[in-house]
């Protein structure tokens, strides 16, 4: 009678221990997913602080950059450095680039501030050859006794993504003699063309390419971008 007590008495001691320790590793484990959850919560609330101050960092260097490049093109163009006017393009410096300042240096790939300076100073005498070859044809044009011009609207959808890029791309055609870029909806760009010469050049998508290649577009993939891209990523590498 006393052994059967003493056994059962050691079963429940058992079960209890048992119980008591799978309650202790109940406990465990939900202290473990809590701790987890909340190292998780702190990381992630830290990368949003970084994220904040960087891209407040950001911001603000876009603004300087794009005050200053304003401010320099109205002394350049103005020409006159006395106060009341150096003072009214400080003003008219400070609103335009406080309400565009993300517009100009806008660029949806990783990239470099300095490499797109470096290709848009290339693309400038291209563009500029390009415009001088067209004003030889708007002069023939023109002056040809036939008068062969032969205007007509065309529509293209452009692949570019950014804005910026199709500010780049519109003003490019406009300053193009020949061209001149009349709408811009849901990435169509409506351009005038005098003939189709004119029309059959921008056609061929040369110049939206450089554009592209510009501002390192997803769609216009260069051997030029992936060494531009692994340059930097060799650099925050050696950074780190």
């Amino acid at each position: 009678m006393e052994v059967t007590i003493f056994i059962h008495a050691a079963d429940d001691a058992f079960r209890i221990l048992e119980n008591a320790k799978e309650r202790a590793v109940g406990l465990l484990d939900t202290a473990t997913t809590l701790t987890s959850e909340a190292r998780w919560m702190e990381e992630k609330r830290v990368q949003s602080i970084l994220k904040g101050a960087q891209e407040a960092r950001s911001g603000f260097q876009n603004f300087v950059a794009t005050f200053v490049i304003l401010m320099a093109f109205w002394a350049l163009l103005s020409e006159k450095f006395d106060a009341f006017h150096l003072s009214l393009g400080v003003i008219c410096s400070l609103i335009v680039a406080y309400i565009s300042h993300d517009l100009l240096f806008a660029n949806v790939r990783v990239g470099d501030g300095r490499i797109i300076a470096q290709r848009f100073l290339h693309y400038i005498p291209w563009l500029l050859r390009e415009i001088v070859t067209a004003n030889f044809h708007v002069a023939y044009l023109a002056l040809s006794p036939r008068m062969p011009i032969d205007p007509q609207v065309m529509t293209f959808k452009t692949k570019l993504e950014s804005d910026i890029s199709w500010v780049t791309l519109a003003n490019s055609i406009t300053l193009t003699p020949g061209t001149i870029t009349m709408d811009i909806e849901e990435r169509e760009f409506v351009v005038h063309a005098l003939d189709s010469k004119v029309a059959a050049d921008l056609d061929t998508g040369e110049m939206e390419d450089r554009v592209a290649h510009i501002f390192m577009e997803a769609d216009h993939i260069y051997i030029q971008d992936v060494l531009d891209v692994s340059r930097i990523f060799t650099e925050l590498k050696r950074g780190r």
